[in-house]
């Protein structure tokens, strides 16, 4: 990406981008480089952030406003960051960040539903794993509830769980910036995670996906417990299932932007979202990204229509750097993995 760009596609960016384009932003541009199906989208660049927050506050107030804060006042930090987020909610925009934002919105169609996500620099580091402490938007509609939410995603910098984390950190606040992810919507049938490695014991011989009905936002605000699976690598074969019963969903409004939360119908509640075959090829799509990469990674995903596609990609960070003890050895004949898991229990809702 060209220094000073304040707007890019997602395929101009990469993984060497990420202090122009965020964490988030340089992940989705490598997915896409690596030809794994990523929705197309845009990303609006630091230096867009750092021309309207220069913009916004010409005297430094806001870091000086920081820095007089202490991590262990919590109190202080929640009414300091109000005020903060107030001012860059409010505050115009340069025209020229309006204009980039505006045209690159424009080019991926007419009036187009977009999720807006933030992508702060550093944010999937491992060094300093913060990803999540910041906004997504979904469902947004028009080229000016784009630009109003790109503000919103700034101001989040500044949420009082963002800046307690940088206090504890000690992580300077001049070297604190943000990229927006604009990526076109998918409708989803199913959504989730899943980690190239097991979660729980740090098994890289396995794939291990959660889902549920409809948007995935319904899982990062705990509202149902996701269905599981567990996919070894070697065999391809679904080693372990739990099927929960999902009672809601989250989907787009009624009125065409924004999310809602919806019923699921009951006979789907204790169905199982994804197929068989989804769940291979979601393990299939998680073990390319893992080997494009080098190291196991906690993915987000979506199934909409007959298409599954990837939402983010980011280093699993609790046992990456760990040795796990793996479920699936090496065997002298391939059939004989078959058999080894063949004489493993299957797991049905109620089971622990």
């Amino acid at each position: 990406m060209a220094p000073g760009g304040l707007v890019c596609t997602l395929r101009a960016v990469g993984a060497a981008d990420r202090e122009v384009a965020g964490g988030k932003g340089a992940s989705l541009g490598e997915l896409h480089r690596a030809g794994l199906p990523v929705p197309p989208g845009f990303v609006v660049a630091v230096p867009a952030f750092r021309r309207a927050m220069r913009a916004a506050d010409p005297a430094g107030a806001i870091e000086a406003d920081i820095a007089a804060l202490t991590g262990l006042d919590i109190a202080a930090i929640e009414r300091a960051t109000a005020d903060i987020r107030a001012r860059i909610v409010a505050a115009p925009l340069p025209a020229e960040v309006a204009a980039a934002v505006s045209i690159a919105y424009e080019a991926l169609g007419t009036d187009v539903p977009v999720a807006v996500r933030s992508s702060a620099v550093g944010e999937d580091a491992a060094e300093a794993s913060f990803a999540g402490l910041q906004d997504t938007y979904l469902w947004v509609r028009g080229a000016v509830a784009v630009l109003d939410h790109v503000r919103r995603c700034w101001a989040s910098l500044y949420n009082a769980e963002a800046v307690s984390y940088r206090l504890r950190q000690s992580m300077p606040e001049h070297d604190v910036a943000m990229a927006v992810v604009v990526q076109q919507m998918v409708d989803p049938r199913s959504a989730g995670v899943m980690f190239t490695c097991s979660p729980t014991t740090g098994d890289r011989s396995v794939v291990a996906i959660e889902g549920s009905w409809g948007l995935g936002s319904v899982l990062v605000g705990g509202e149902v417990t996701p269905d599981s699976f567990v996919v070894s690598k070697v065999t391809g074969e679904i080693v372990r299932r739990v099927v929960a019963e999902k009672p809601r969903l989250h989907r787009m409004a009624p009125e065409g932007s924004g999310t809602t939360v919806a019923e699921v119908p009951a006979e789907l509640r204790s169905r199982p979202c994804l197929s068989d075959e989804e769940v291979r090829a979601l393990a299939r799509l998680g073990a390319r990204v893992e080997r494009h990469y080098g190291t196991p990674q906690d993915i987000e995903w979506a199934v909409t229509g007959e298409e599954i596609v990837l939402l983010q990609s980011r280093a699993e960070t609790v046992w990456s750097s760990r040795t796990g003890e793996p479920l699936a050895r090496p065997k002298a004949r391939p059939m004989d993995h078959v058999f080894e898991q063949l004489s493993r229990p299957v797991l049905t809702r109620g089971d622990d």
